[in-house]
């Protein structure tokens, strides 16, 4: 069944959100989990997006993606009434969300975007929220409005210092954690090497942590192998073993190095798009 998308806009450059009817998804996912939609049914690239938000009410998830790749682009020149062929969801483990006191909420870039449930959930289970919003400038920030209705603290940093505080979120994150009392659970998501490095400030501190894995994925149910990461020495699948682990546990330099095997293929894909020389099942609009 088709997937019309009802309302969609632009949040920065090269990032957009919409919301697209999918009312059996709507009614059943919960904060941490993802869809895997293709656009058409023949020739289309199965990419993974995080739920963003969900309405029972009108049957719509929101997503929110960046342009980086081939189907992403497509998604990005999809308009409202167009449709999405298909989404399968929800997939994934869902957030674990309880009251732990004082959660520290970190989110790079794109990565606010699954961060942003996420918090909602913690918020709603009693916790203080101390949120981190960080990219490379203002332009680039996302869902500021959204953070600061939910947040006890709210800290935006960007990397030439264009807006909030000139920083990585690595240096307000080592500042909250070295409160006393400290955070009682970190949740950073974003890139991976920004991951990797909150993880590592984190455990100086003896902060659980929670990262969000966004691996190279298939089919979203285990079976393709893709989106195995290393994790505390054993191999786990992000679709269904995760997509959320302990960060202290994950080998960020073995997914980093995954991530990185199609990057020539992504770009070759990308850049033919963009050059109209590969349409092959696009409908004219």
């Amino acid at each position: 069944m088709p997937h019309k998308i009802v309302s969609k806009k632009q949040l920065s450059e090269n990032v957009f959100t919409a919301d697209v009817e999918a009312p059996l998804v709507a009614r059943s996912c919960k904060p941490g989990q993802f869809i895997i939609l293709s656009i058409s049914s023949e020739y289309s690239e199965r990419i993974p997006l995080t739920i963003a938000g969900a309405d029972i009410k009108t049957g719509t998830i929101r997503l929110i993606w960046q342009r980086l790749g081939k189907t992403t682009a497509e998604l990005s020149n999809l308009k409202v009434g167009d449709s999405i062929e298909n989404i399968l969801g929800p997939l994934g483990q869902p957030t674990h969300i309880e009251k732990f006191g004082t959660v520290v909420c970190t989110g790079g870039g794109i990565g606010s975007a699954p961060l942003l449930p996420i918090a909602q959930g913690m918020k709603q289970a009693g916790n203080k929220i101390i949120s981190i919003l960080g990219a490379r400038n203002k332009e680039l920030i996302i869902l500021e409005d959204e953070f600061r209705a939910l947040s006890d603290e709210l800290i935006i940093v960007t990397d030439d210092g264009s807006y909030g505080t000139k920083a990585l979120v690595t240096g307000p994150l080592e500042e909250v954690c070295r409160r006393q009392p400290k955070p009682n659970l970190a949740v950073a998501i974003g890139p991976a090497i920004m991951m990797k490095f909150c993880c590592a400030i984190t455990k100086k501190y003896e902060v659980p942590t929670v990262v969000s894995l966004n691996t190279i994925m298939v089919d979203g149910t285990g079976m393709c192998g893709g989106c195995r990461v290393e994790v505390g020495g054993q191999t786990k699948f992000v679709c269904v073993d995760g997509p959320e682990f302990d960060g202290h546990l994950v080998n960020f330099d073995l997914m980093m190095k995954r991530m990185s095997a199609y990057k020539n293929q992504e770009q070759q894909a990308i850049r033919q798009y963009d050059e109209h020389n590969c349409k092959i099942g696009l409908k004219k609009r």
